[in-house]
């Protein structure tokens, strides 16, 4: 049985699929009688990104451009979809996904280039839609905040999802945008039970506090909604109606939810998982999942990949339904206001004096001479 490293989700940390050689695991005699290994640290690495705002064309995502202050989380949800992303940079979507970070120093300065410039059209901008952008490391290095402050200055409207509590750090700005039609939450809560939420998401805020996170953002003044993702049938399924229930006493007005989905290295960690922390739920969890993607682990068409298909998966459906609606989670969702994007009147003088500093065509002709 695979021994987990305290405090992660993943249990190994198999090579990335895009490196030429790969390192496997063997046992070297020790055992847990004898003196354990070494702690597994986070480190943390400046990427000195040319660009802030990411663009997708993903068709059953809501949204087509994003923030992602950080790379790899250190909450170590073990099923988490950016995990395979940590591949393209020569890294396990395992472990050095969850201990082997990277942050935008800059992220402010770039988010402001990008949004003075001339042609630039205002839309929604959803942070976090790969990463938390309120994972442990923020604490320290307020990269997130750094961002909400210029899209405040700049009243440039944004949604935000996390499943941590340090959300509500940022009240003051979230909810004063909130109030104004700028800015709306989601606040992800996968289970009500501490034992599941700590072997799952190992780092992430408890349950208890992510409730404390939803309550204080409404009484800020921001819309906020709950997000039950990933719904996992035979694991957490059983608890949607009752963590919609909590999130709605919370404050929250609507809410969201996600099959679980397990693309590429995923499937193989979640086994991997479910066999170690959860073994005799592991043969029956893997069987609805596969119920609910066409009898395979995963299913990626666009139609179907966030819900899924079946009888599993409309039972799901059927049941979040009726949840929200006996809630009162079924409202419309705020639209942001989009009209009220200005660039701050400082900001211009900036770029006007700079303007004012660049030498002319014709005087860059003379120098030449």
């Amino acid at each position: 049985m695979v021994e987990a490293a305290k405090g992660r989700g993943a249990r190994s940390n198999a090579t990335g699929r895009f490196e030429p050689e790969t390192v496997e695991a063997f046992d070297d005699g020790w055992t847990s009688d004898d003196d354990g290994a070494a702690p597994l640290r986070t480190s943390l690495t400046p990427e000195h990104a040319r660009t802030i705002i990411a663009k997708n064309t993903s068709p059953d995502i809501g949204f087509d451009r994003s923030i992602n202050p950080y790379k790899g989380c250190e909450h170590g949800c073990i099923y988490c979809y950016a995990r395979p992303s940590h591949a393209y940079m020569g890294l396990s979507p395992g472990l050095d996904f969850e201990s082997r970070l990277f942050y935008k120093p800059e992220a402010a300065r770039l988010l402001e280039q990008e949004l003075c410039k001339p042609r630039y059209v205002c839309k929604r901008i959803h942070i976090g839609g790969n990463t938390d952008p309120y994972q442990p490391v923020e604490r320290e290095l307020k990269s997130t905040r750094s961002i909400l402050e210029v899209l405040q200055r700049f009243r440039h409207p944004f949604s935000i999802i996390t499943k941590s509590v340090l959300i509500a750090r940022d009240a003051d700005i979230l909810g004063a945008m909130g109030r104004e039609g700028l800015a709306s939450a989601i606040v992800s809560i996968t289970t009500l039970d501490r034992g599941l939420a700590r072997a799952m998401e190992p780092r992430a805020s408890t349950p208890a506090k992510r409730l404390e996170a939803i309550r204080r953002l409404a009484e800020a003044g921001c819309p906020v909604g709950v997000g039950f993702a990933p719904v996992i049938p035979g694991l957490n399924d059983h608890e949607l109606e009752a963590v919609l229930e909590a999130a709605a006493k919370a404050g929250a007005t609507s809410a969201m939810y996600v099959t679980l989905r397990l693309p590429l290295e995923i499937k193989d960690l979640f086994r991997e998982w479910l066999a170690d922390a959860r073994p005799e739920r592991a043969a029956r969890v893997m069987s609805l999942i596969r119920q609910t993607r066409g009898g395979r682990d995963y299913d990626p068409d666009w139609n179907q990949r966030m819900k899924g298909t079946g009888p599993v998966a409309e039972l799901i459906a059927a049941r979040f339904r009726a949840a929200v609606k006996r809630y009162g989670l079924d409202g419309p969702r705020p639209l942001l206001d989009e009209s009220r994007f200005r660039v701050p009147t400082e900001m211009k003088r900036q770029l006007d004096l700079f303007d004012q500093l660049l030498p002319s065509p014709l005087a860059g002709e003379v120098f030449a001479r």
